[in-house]
């Protein structure tokens, strides 16, 4: 491909996979003239994410010169306006923003195009019309388990949004069924992340000899557990019931625990529930890591002796260096974890763990780290494989 090549995705706010998603379709396509773009100006580079531009103003001042457009992948196909736009907000302004909002209902409309810079009402899907110049757009394994229960109106733009792109590729059989049910021609490929360990290892290992990382192996010689969820799991019951399964793994297995956050942004990981979870908990053998560079949270994962957590991303980086791996039910919505179950549905074998609730954390991640190590290694050099092989056809669907 020639042309200039915009990179779209919601990586305009710190989310662990979404930061990683821009990385991955970038070093694959070495040598072009690419372009990143979020719904809004966004610089991410000192948690290792890019400089980001807003795609409506990128478009308005774009010349005539054609340009193709790569979604880079993630949950895009049931984002919402409101959830984009409440997920672009600086953490510390979230509450006074909402309950601003929730006394002046008439101004939500005007607020929420504002931020995500459209009247878009699913935003990281693109209409053509708002960017004449380019000649092709594809969905990079895209997501949007929950399509089917979206508003109407949001989700047929976004049927006719995917009806109008040159290619599209998906990361789960659910999302793949409901487009097929809409008559959307589609392919199933796994999520870009399982591209981590083959593209980034040299500079995963370089984050783990220094900084935060570097005091982690240090701390545990013997090994320790990667565990991660988000704020829904924040009430008190839940956070008691976390704290007692981890003792367990670590009673049983002598591995300690590091708690890290795959998310800062809005609605993502709180710092905060993760210290009452490591005070709660008995064995000594605990840390909170606060880093939030994507590069140490990659090296956090594959240093670990298995991932634990509420993040897809979280799993998916396990996959690739062949760890254990589970995902975690909030306590709150079976909703929540919907997109975890279909991701592990598709690509895993069928005698490796997937979702749980957290009471039976213990007994699932005892069962993901009996696994046999040859298995986990086949999986994650299948789905590299495999995506590979899609990424390089999309390329030539492009060209």
């Amino acid at each position: 491909m020639t042309r200039p090549i915009i990179l779209f995705g919601a990586f305009d706010r710190h989310n662990f996979g979404d930061l990683l998603l821009a990385h991955i379709a970038a070093a694959l396509l070495p040598g072009q003239e690419l372009v990143f773009a979020g719904l809004a100006n966004r610089d991410l580079r000192a948690d290792g994410g890019h400089q980001v531009q807003a795609l409506t103003q990128l478009a308005a001042d774009w010349d005539a010169h054609p340009a193709t457009l790569i979604h880079v992948g993630g949950e895009i196909l049931s984002c919402s306006a409101w959830q984009a736009a409440v997920m672009l907000l600086p953490p510390d302004e979230l509450q006074a923003t909402l309950a601003y909002l929730e006394a002046r209902p008439l101004e939500q409309a005007a607020w929420v195009q504002r931020m995500v810079g459209s009247a878009a009402l699913a935003p990281y899907t693109l209409s053509r019309s708002l960017f004449p110049a380019l000649t092709r757009v594809a969905y990079l394994a895209a997501g949007g388990v929950q399509l089917d229960t979206c508003e109407p109106a949001l989700r047929a733009e976004v049927l006719a949004n995917l009806q109008a792109a040159d290619a599209v590729s998906v990361r789960d059989g659910q999302t793949l069924a409901h487009l097929a049910a809409a008559g959307i021609t589609a392919h199933l490929l796994p999520d870009p992340a399982v591209m981590v360990a083959e593209l980034f290892d040299a500079r995963i290992r370089q984050h783990a000899a220094g900084g935060e990382m570097a005091q982690v192996l240090r701390t545990f010689p013997q090994g320790y557990l990667a565990v991660q969820f988000s704020a829904d799991f924040g009430d008190d019951a839940t956070l008691t019931t976390m704290a007692q399964q981890l003792d367990q793994v670590a009673a049983a297995t002598g591995l300690g625990v590091v708690l890290f956050r795959a998310g800062a942004a809005p609605w993502h990981d709180d710092l905060a529930c993760l210290q009452r979870v490591a005070a709660r908990m008995r064995t000594a053998a605990v840390q909170v890591a606060e880093s939030l560079n994507i590069w140490d949270l990659c090296a956090l994962i594959a240093y670990s002796r298995g991932y634990c957590g509420s993040s897809l991303h979280g799993r998916i980086v396990a996959m690739a260096y062949a760890l254990p791996r589970i995902n975690l039910r909030p306590p709150t919505s079976m909703q929540q974890a919907a997109k975890q179950a279909a991701f592990a549905a598709t690509w895993e074998d069928a005698n490796v763990p997937t979702t749980v609730d957290v009471q039976h954390l213990a007994a699932a991640m005892q069962q993901a780290l009996a696994l046999p190590s040859s298995a986990l290694q086949d999986t994650a050099e299948r789905l590299a494989a495999q995506y590979r092989r899609g990424f390089e056809a999309l390329r030539a669907q492009l060209a």
